[in-house]
């Protein structure tokens, strides 16, 4: 190969080497993209600012109509929580005034039994009407409110309505109008009492229902005299002996007889008081205001102790019974305070009337003086 061929061969790579490049820059030209304007006029200034301006508008309003509903839903779902709240709290006042309601009625059902006297009435349940009678009377709110204000009861109580301000002043009506039925001496009863002048016992119980009744109040009356007037020589006293220990004990027994004499009065109330105790009564009442203080003290000795053969020792040493084993069974001659409690601590307090009657009203014959 000569030299100007070798030449012609290098200068035709070099030309495809270089036609190669120019048309790769060309392709590269092509793909670039034109630039951006340098000026821009003013009316597309104002129309890019305004377009911004509404798109962030837009954004805002969308923020502000999320927000509203989420506070509108949170306040719609807070007033059904509220309202909850307030069914459940007026639910549990309601629970909370018939349990009151209950625990009163109970009370004075528990007092009514304790005092003898008639049970209440029994009222149908979900009866929230007024009951015939005075409860069917109804009357204004602020007249309502002042008359429960004069009886020292509270106007209102949480969750009631009119219905219930007005249920409840009619039965404190009734109650107290009960109440009033009451004697207000030292014990409390429904047997009205007798003057001073028909206070002596006869010496035999009376057969009648009516001279019973009248017996009944009798003696009611004559404990209730009995008990002011050792309660009055009590605090006639002076304090130094008041406040000693003597002193105490006997405020102490004298408050202790009171106590011990209710369940008798309740008996006296009721009429049921058995002969074989309401005759030793009678006979213990009728000496004491004969000033006989030791006959009446012989005859609470026959009806605490009794007359019952006391046996001591072995009593059958045989196969043969002894004449007089029969006696130690005898159920009329059985000592009453021995029977039970009560029936035991107003007897006792009967002593105790009879110890002090003796010094209140000490007797003309020094020899009915008892020990």
């Amino acid at each position: 190969m000569d030299f100007a061929a070798l030449m012609s061969k290098e200068i035709s790579k070099a030309k495809g080497t270089d036609s190669a490049k120019s048309s790769g820059a060309q392709k590269e030209k092509n793909t670039v993209v034109a630039p951006q304007k340098k000026y821009m006029r003013r009316g597309e200034v104002e129309a890019a600012r305004l377009a911004a301006y509404e798109e962030e508008q837009e954004r805002l309003q969308k923020e502000r109509e999320e927000k509203q509903a989420k506070k509108r839903k949170f306040e719609e779902d807070e007033a059904i929580r509220q309202r909850e709240r307030d069914e459940k709290r007026a639910r549990l006042a309601e629970e909370s005034r018939k349990r009151r309601e209950e625990e009163e009625e109970t009370k004075e059902r528990e007092r009514r039994r304790r005092l003898g006297l008639p049970d209440l009435p029994t009222k149908s349940d979900g009866d929230d009407t007024p009951g015939d009678g005075e409860e069917a009377v109804d009357m204004e709110e602020s007249e309502l409110i002042e008359k429960l204000r004069e009886l020292n009861e509270p106007a209102r109580y949480f969750g009631e309505n009119h219905r219930s301000r007005l249920r409840r002043y009619h039965r404190i009506v009734k109650r107290a109008a009960t109440l009033q039925k009451l004697t207000d001496g030292p014990i409390p009863t429904t047997l009205e009492p007798v003057p001073g002048s028909q206070m002596l016992i006869p010496a035999k119980i009376p057969k009648g229902d009516a001279e019973r009744l009248f017996l009944f109040r009798q003696l009611a009356s004559y404990f209730n005299m009995m008990l002011s007037e050792w309660e009055l020589a009590l605090a006639k006293r002076d304090v130094s002996v008041r406040e000693s220990h003597q002193g105490k004990q006997a405020y102490n027994a004298m408050v202790q007889s009171r106590e011990n004499m209710n369940p008798l009065f309740r008996r006296f109330e009721k009429g049921d008081l058995e002969d074989g105790l309401l005759e030793p009564i009678v006979e213990i009442v009728h000496k004491v205001q004969q000033r006989k203080y030791v006959d009446a003290n012989d005859a609470y000795l026959r009806v605490s102790i009794g007359k019952a053969a006391w046996p001591i020792g072995v009593t059958m040493v045989g196969i043969h019974e002894r004449s007089a084993r029969e006696k130690l069974h005898q159920s009329d001659q059985q000592a009453h305070i021995l029977s039970d409690e009560i029936t035991r601590k107003y007897l006792q307090s009967i002593k105790r009337f009879l110890s002090f009657a003796q010094v209140r009203w000490p007797p003309e014959d020094q020899l009915q003086i008892m020990g």
